[in-house]
């Protein structure tokens, strides 16, 4: 084994110590350190190992090879012999193999297959200050095997950036080993673009022939996406002439490129050339690309953030954080002195983040709750986590996954959630794939899936996804794009051979009518993004959001179709890519995407009870009419629902009932034992005192029939119902010989309002509930109006009345107005009778 003289070499022992002690590390390496591809080797001959493999996850494919690569031929031997990898699509291990590179999605495969990992003695996470889904997940799973099935399995965890004390405890306390790297020198330069709204590709040109003019070696470049690698490829081999061209070779390197080609971007430059590198941040970490002394960073990222609010993804470009910049740049100094042009200012740069967000924050978390389900630990508290996934994210994912038949509502996983998680793709693409199959569309299929996977082929401009298919079978396709367009045919002929034992043990199907599978398919992968036309050109997608083409595309005047890719933004989503699908396709080949919801509601604009039977395909309404015999247990419901939103004055009230609840109000004022007629209590029980008066009823207009006083007696016993009489007497009657009714609507002082004429003779306030509480006396004049109130009619008759009588007699001259009211006689006329 060479002796490379790395860095990482001085920390070996330390780090050799602390696994042989322990069950778990934290190694932080700066770059160049010589971590990836130095510890595997020189672990690999630990006692404690006793004959088992290491396996290392790596989170980039191109990553993963290239390290393989790289330890192979540190050991005099090719790929597949001790060291071997395995990635999405692309296996080469063999008997001998005792260090396997593996991609995330991959050891989250073999964790399924074996929890136990029998056969692996250390697991290495590199890269991890990386964060993606993936390897928390992974790292999870790896705990808990631990702590269940395997003490001795060790587990070390590797990062250049990353603050190591959350990792080191979620390890169980485990050792924090740190190596410096081995950095060389790299000068800075900011180069901001000419003007404000410059594209990157654009603003590249300048400061890409400023750095071959004036710096030495080969050029790294950092763009976000593919659309900008090739956009800055041509512009490039336009504008940077003849004589620097036979030179200099672009290269472009990005994790969907074939192997060669990803092999010619890291090889050292032939003599007397120069090479420029155009990378996506797939070259931030773990990749050596000799030659490179100079880096230039567009300082952008794209990443795919996930809205629980929509349950949609998108696609951002950002500003790349701190960390990652610094990452970019030491990319220039892994060899020998070098530069860094960075194209933003000084001034932007000290407003950058700091760091990436974890991405379990921020996307679709529909695989995670899949894996965790099929694990067996549907609940993501059961596990140790450095960041918990957020919970409207999980809801929001079970509910996709049990749309999708993969999980139980319970979320419990399905036989075909299993065969969902076996195949390692996006639960939306596997349920896509399985469902062809037995329809007998497995080969259209798979296209559509390595096109729902690269985003930037063949984009029409007219959002037709159909066009996107017609061109990677060939049609129209520009020689710029053959490429890639072989790339993904070569994608999906491996994917339906890894597909192939699935659909042989489901059994293959023949799918009836219809000639253009796409908006079909599209639909399996997408149930929540099926859209029916609105008025505007609009759309109602089938899981409740709002989306519509931007312009007048075509494909605006299908009545149906399946948005493949929906931008969030705002109450609209922008549909960027959609295929038609004929409703009666849906409706023959998946009848159990529609529903039939029988419904018993209240409509408030009718103040009436509505029965419908409704078929709806998720938010969509396919058909509605009325339920012939709706249960009346349901419109009984929904009546006293319409009550309590209409408010109990919506009831037809009369003096009679509305007296009899004043006077239960009253007495329960001074007896809490009593039955509650209060407003607020009558609403809360509208099932126990109205609903027996309100059969065969069903709106607002029924319920006038509805005697209140008969249905509000019921709230009393007979008993009761005397009692009420006797301590709050509906009327009482005065001297003259009326019978007054009794206003109880302030239960602390009901009222009795009686013609003055009327009292003559009667000493003492009257009083009722046994005496205890004395009438508020409105004593009124001729007219009605009140002259006085008082609760003490013997005082009145003593100090006021003389005052009382003097204005009265001037204004009612005709009535009998007695200078001794105790001994007159009370009348109801302008004066007594003689």
């Amino acid at each position: 084994m060479t002796q490379t003289g790395l860095p990482v070499e001085r920390s070996l022992p330390e780090l050799s110590a602390a696994l042989s002690a322990g069950n778990g590390a934290v190694l932080v390496a700066a770059p160049g350190a010589g971590k990836t591809t130095r510890v595997p080797l020189a672990l690999l001959g630990e006692p404690w190992l006793a004959g088992r493999k290491i396996v290392m996850l790596e989170p980039r494919r191109l990553a993963a090879r290239s390290a393989a690569r790289y330890m192979a031929a540190q050991l005099g031997e090719s790929v597949g012999g001790t060291v071997g990898y395995r990635v999405r699509m692309d296996t080469k291990v063999g008997p001998r193999t005792r260090i396997e590179v593996v991609t995330e999605g991959v050891l989250t495969r073999m964790l399924q297959s074996d929890p136990g990992l029998e056969e692996v003695g250390l697991l290495i996470f590199d890269e991890f200050h990386e964060r993606s889904l993936q390897a928390d997940l992974g790292l999870a799973l790896c705990l808990q095997t631990r702590e269940l099935l395997r003490d001795d399995l060790r587990l070390l965890v590797m990062s250049a950036t990353m603050e190591a004390e959350p990792v080191a405890r979620l390890l169980g306390g485990a050792p924090v080993i740190v190596s410096e790297g081995r950095q060389y020198p790299v000068d800075t330069l900011y180069r901001p673009p000419a003007r404000t709204g410059l594209p990157v590709a654009e603003a590249l040109v300048p400061v890409a022939a400023e750095a071959l003019r004036d710096r030495q070696g080969d050029l790294l470049v950092f763009l976000p996406g593919m659309a900008e690698i090739r956009a800055a490829e041509r512009l490039l081999r336009e504008r940077l002439g003849e004589s620097l061209l036979d030179s200099v070779r672009i290269h472009p390197l990005h994790g969907s490129l074939p192997a060669e080609a990803q092999d010619r971007a890291l090889a050292p430059s032939i003599a007397g050339e120069r090479k420029i590198v155009l990378a996506t941040s797939v070259a931030e970490t773990s990749l050596t690309v000799e030659g490179i002394t100079v880096v230039i960073d567009g300082g952008l990222s794209r990443v795919s953030r996930f809205s629980p609010r929509t349950g949609m993804s998108r696609l951002e470009t950002t500003a790349v954080s701190v960390a990652s910049a610094d990452q970019r740049r030491g990319r220039a100094g892994r060899l020998a002195p070098g530069t860094c042009y960075r194209m933003w200012s000084e001034e932007e740069h000290r407003r950058l983040r700091a760091a990436d967000e974890p991405e379990i924050r921020e996307a679709d978390l529909a695989p995670l709750v899949l894996e965790l389900a099929a694990w067996g630990t549907p609940d993501p508290g059961e596990l140790q986590w450095l960041d918990p996934p957020p919970l409207p994210a999980i809801q929001q994912a079970r509910e996709l996954l049990v749309s999708l038949g993969a999980l139980l509502p319970s979320g419990t996983v399905t036989a075909h959630g299993r065969r969902m998680a076996e195949l390692g793709l996006h639960p939306r693409l596997a349920h896509m794939l399985l469902r062809a199959l037995l329809l007998g569309w497995g080969e259209p299929a798979c296209e559509i899936a390595v096109l729902l996977g690269d985003r930037d082929f063949a984009r029409p401009a007219d959002a037709d996804f159909r066009r996107r298919l017609e061109a990677l079978r060939g049609s129209g396709t520009s020689s710029a794009e053959e490429g890639a367009r072989r790339r993904l045919v070569e994608a999906a002929a491996r994917l339906k051979r890894e597909i192939g034992s699935a659909g042989a043990a489901a059994g293959q199907g023949a799918l009836r009518g219809g000639t253009d599978p796409c908006g079909l398919l599209l639909a399996l992968a997408y149930p929540d993004r099926i859209g029916r036309r609105r008025e505007g050109g609009k759309y109602l997608l089938s899981g409740g959001r709002g989306a519509a083409f931007a312009g007048d595309p075509p494909l605006v005047r299908a009545e149906w179709i399946v948005a493949a890719d929906v931008e969030d933004s705002g109450t609209e989503s922008r549909i960027r890519q959609a295929a038609p699908v004929a409703l009666e396709e849906l409706l023959e080949h998946f009848p159990e995407a529609v529903i039939e919801e029988r419904t018993v509601t209240w409509d408030r604009a009718a103040k009436a009870v509505r029965a419908r039977v409704r078929r709806k395909l998720g938010a969509l309404l396919l058909e509605e009419k009325p339920m012939a015999s709706p249960p009346a247990d349901q419109i009984e419901r929904a009546l006293m629902l319409g009550v309590r939103e209409s408010g109990l004055e919506a009831l037809p009230w009369n003096r009679a009932a509305r007296q009899y609840q004043e006077r239960a109000v009253f007495v329960r004022r001074s007896d809490p034992a009593w039955p509650d007629l209060s407003d607020e209590a009558l609403l809360d029980t509208l099932e126990d005192w109205l609903l027996p008066f309100c059969g065969g009823m069903k709106s607002l207009g029924d319920l006038q029939r509805v005697n209140l006083k008969e249905a509000l007696e019921s709230r009393l016993p007979w008993n009761l119902r005397r009692e009420l009489d006797e301590r709050a007497p509906t009327h009482w009657e005065v001297p003259s010989g009326s019978r007054i009714p009794i206003d109880y609507s302030d239960p602390d002082s009901p009222v009795l309002a009686v013609r003055l004429q009327e009292m003559f003779g009667l000493a003492e306030t009257p009083r009722i509930a046994g005496g205890r509480v004395p009438l508020t006396l409105h004593l009124l004049s001729p007219a009605q109006r009140p002259v006085q109130v008082t609760r003490d009619l013997a005082n009145f008759w003593r100090d006021t009345y003389f005052e009382v009588r003097k204005d009265l007699k001037g204004r009612y001259p005709k009535h009998y107005w007695p200078d001794n009211p105790l001994e007159a006689e009370a009348t109801r006329r302008a004066k007594p009778r003689t």
